[in-house]
């Protein structure tokens, strides 16, 4: 596991390439391009931090291909995260719609504890629902090429929004990148990434 201790509220604009490797086999992921950059300040945590700590030996203008094993980004695959659920809880107004519950979608789900989480349905039975809670891209090693478009100290204005963003208050922007939600940054490998294949 990876330990460092980031350096704090650096505003980051970062244009690349997001390949996968496992078994050998190498998959593109996806992109940030340069119109549309993974954008996130070091120091909150939004990043996995093999990802950050690779980025803040750079500046502006400064290309670069590195490596992130399995590890070190989003564990192994665990075969425990492959649950069943009843059906029945998919239920609204006690029918279930299969039009938003199908092999393939990306659904939210809710723990006992509040906790809130995405899972990938794997398949739909009469009885059953089979979700995959692992990252999308568990089990792979990650290589990121690209460059740093921006690189310089984030304003208080941009550190408050990304406050608010961490507290729940919602992002505004698009999906970019693996950046997993905003193109303000909440880590590579939201889930819009197809996975290892």
């Amino acid at each position: 596991m990876i330990n460092f201790a980031p350096i704090m509220n650096k505003y980051y604009s970062i244009a690349y390439k997001l390949y996968t490797t496992k078994n050998g086999e190498r998959n593109f992921e996806e992109e940030a391009t340069a119109q549309e950059p993974f954008v996130f300040i070091s120091g909150f945590g939004t990043t996995i931090p093999g990802f950050e700590k690779e980025i803040e030996k750079l500046a502006k203008g400064d290309t670069f291909d590195f490596n992130i094993p399995c590890a070190d980004a989003y564990g192994e695959y665990v075969n425990e995260r492959v649950i069943s659920l009843s059906r029945d809880i998919f239920n609204v107004n006690g029918v279930f719609d299969a039009n938003m519950i199908y092999a393939g979608a990306i659904i939210p789900l809710q723990n006992e504890d509040g906790m809130r989480f995405m899972g990938k349905v794997l398949e739909v039975d009469d009885a059953n629902v089979k979700v995959d809670l692992n990252h999308p891209l568990a089990g792979c090693d990650l290589n990121f090429v690209g460059s740093v478009t921006e690189c310089r100290e984030a304003s208080n204005e941009e550190i408050t929004q990304m406050i608010n963003r961490l507290s729940g208050g919602g992002c505004s922007g698009g999906c970019g990148g693996c950046g997993g939600g905003c193109n303000s940054g909440d880590g590579e490998g939201c889930g819009n990434c197809g996975g290892c294949k």
